[in-house]
Order: C-alpha cells, then structure tokens, then sequence
C-alpha cells in the first residue's frame, strides 16, 4: 500500500473545504498525506481546516502556508515539492471525491506500472441541481503504451486536461521536471500538455472517482481579461514546443493549436462580448501562432472540420469577426 499525496489549494474555499476533507477521511484507502496549501485566503477556510486537524488526530495532515498570494500554479508546484508519497493527487477545495478513489487508481496503477492514471469526473452543477459530465475520458482501451501515440491520443482528445483526477507517479514527475508555470490561471491545458510529452505509460479507470462541483464563483462562469491573456501565453508555449520537435509532432500540435484557438475565441466572445475592440485583437495575435500550410488542405492528416475552423481563424481582422459573430450566433 504505497503512501499518495493528496494535494489541496486553499484560497476562499470555506464553503466547501469541509465537504473535500470529508471525502478524502471517508477513503477506504487509508496510507495517505494530505497537504493543504494555503495561499493567504482571506476568509475562513484555515480556521475550518484547523478544527477538522483537531478532531481527526489520526489522519496525516500538513498545513504549508505560502508567505503571499501567489496563485494556483505556484500552490500546486509547493504541493508537489512537499509531497513525499509515491503518488501524488490533485484535488480541489470546492470539489469532493467518491470513498473508493485512491483505491482503484493505487489498484491500477501498482497492476500497470503507469506514469498516471485518469479517473473519470462527473460535474455537479448547483445552479440547476443536475450531473453532468463535462470532462469525460474517451479512450478506447484501459491502458495506453509508447509516448509517440499516447501524445497523438491526447491531441486527438482521449482524456480531459483537468490537472486533478489523476493519479500521478512523483518520481516521473520530478525526472522530467514537470511544473505549472507561475502566473497563469488556466494552467491545466499548458501541464497536461506538457505532461502528455513525456508520458509512457498511461491508464484509464471509467468509474466515477470525482466530483468537480461547478457554482457561481467557479472560473469557469468568471472568465475575465487575464484568462484571455493567459491563453495567449499558452499559445505561445505551444508555439515554443512546436518550434522544438520534429515534423510528425508539428503536425499534431497545429490541431491542438487549431481547436485551443477556437475554444479561446468563442470562449472570450460568450465572456466579454461587450468588449469587441478586444476581441478582434486577440484574433489578430492568435494568427501569429503556427496554421495549416497549402499543402496541409490536400492532407487526409487534417478533417474537413480542422481545416473549415484555420481557414476562418486566419481572415481579415474586420472579415474574421463579422463571419464569427455570424457563425456563433447562429448556432
């Protein structure tokens, strides 16, 4: 029963950390540590924690605070530096995880000798009381093998990039130097995707193991001007890899760069459509990120669809924004 690292952000969570402590003392998998970093919350939340350490003397839990505010990415890297189990799992304060979590994905990834294993996530939303699933795993075998096709697998879509709900080897973590990257907000696209680099060996548990709540103050109702300028920086981390590998990966990093485009434009124009001054300039600076060629529109590499989606990311400022607003509201 190797020991896992359970990793917990704290900022403004105190209606919710309760219920996420809850779940992971409710495991019946019990060789666990759980860190919890706080980072600087203003609210409540350390005085909740601290009465749940009190009155659960027998549970490992550390609470590690940070100096200043420095956001999700940098408390994530701390939960990592001070994790010492074989496995580390990330878990959001807002959301709560099923008893048998930790067991089956321990389970699979001792059977497998796996660098990660997913878990698959069900979204509760509290605005209208219903279940859905959001980030659902689509591959089609249990176990995938050989990084050269488990990154074309995660171009194509195969498992969600939520950052939490995945069991991670700690060793592989630190041999290959995976860290968030400070300062951006909408971190999970730019780990997974740089984890999806170095996997070897990856598995897959299609029960539900998560439950990622979804409320009026989650990021993805509040999208704002710096999530928008962080999708711009991840474009150009894309880039920077795409400048760095061989041809067969160039390929498959312009699809992933093709959709990520598409999802931050319609993304901003639902989020800030009052803004369209802003809009048409983030258009224009997604066009310098790498696109399909001429001779990619004669490639059976590429959809119909791939190829509809760069062709219209890629027109006159003025032109683009009167054929997408067209074409999104039309829908």
């Amino acid at each position: 029963m190797p020991l896992v690292s359970i990793n917990i952000p704290v900022y403004k969570c105190e209606k919710y950390i309760f219920r996420c402590l809850e779940s992971v003392r409710n495991q019946t998998y019990k060789n666990l540590e759980i860190l919890l970093i706080n980072d600087c919350t203003p609210d409540n939340s350390i005085e909740i924690i601290e009465k749940f350490i009190q009155e659960n003397p027998g549970l490992d839990i550390r609470l590690i605070h940070h100096k200043e505010n420095s956001g999700l990415s940098v408390v994530r890297n701390t939960g990592i530096d001070h994790s010492t189990g074989k496995y580390i799992y990330m878990l959001d304060s807002d959301d709560y995880i099923t008893d048998d979590c930790i067991g089956k994905l321990v389970e699979i990834a001792e059977k497998e000798n796996t660098d990660v294993v997913v878990g698959e996530t069900i979204c509760f939303d509290s605005n209208d009381g219903k279940e859905k699933m959001l980030f659902s795993i689509r591959a089609d075998k249990k176990v995938y093998s050989e990084n050269e096709f488990i990154f074309e697998r995660f171009i194509e879509g195969d498992w969600p990039v939520i950052a939490p709900n995945k069991l991670y080897n700690r060793e592989w973590i630190l041999k290959n130097e995976l860290r968030f990257i400070p300062g951006l907000y909408s971190q999970d696209e730019l780990w997974s995707f740089h984890c999806a680099f170095k996997i070897n060996k990856i598995a897959f548990l299609k029960d539900v193991t998560y439950i990622y709540f979804l409320h009026g103050e989650s990021t993805i109702y509040n999208k704002t001007k710096i999530n928008f300028e962080n999708h711009q920086t991840i474009v150009e981390y894309f880039t920077k890899a795409y400048n760095q590998t061989d041809s067969n990966r160039k390929q498959l990093i312009k699809k992933k760069l093709i959709n990520f485009k598409e999802t931050t434009l319609q993304m901003q124009w639902k989020s800030m459509r009052d803004d369209v001054n802003y809009w048409k300039q983030n258009y224009q600076r997604l066009q310098k990120a790498p696109k399909l060629s001429i001779s990619d529109y004669f490639s059976a590499e590429f959809s119909t669809d791939l190829k509809k989606k760069n062709f219209f990311q890629n027109l006159p400022v003025e032109l683009g924004f009167r054929i997408f607003k067209w074409r999104y509201e039309r829908k």
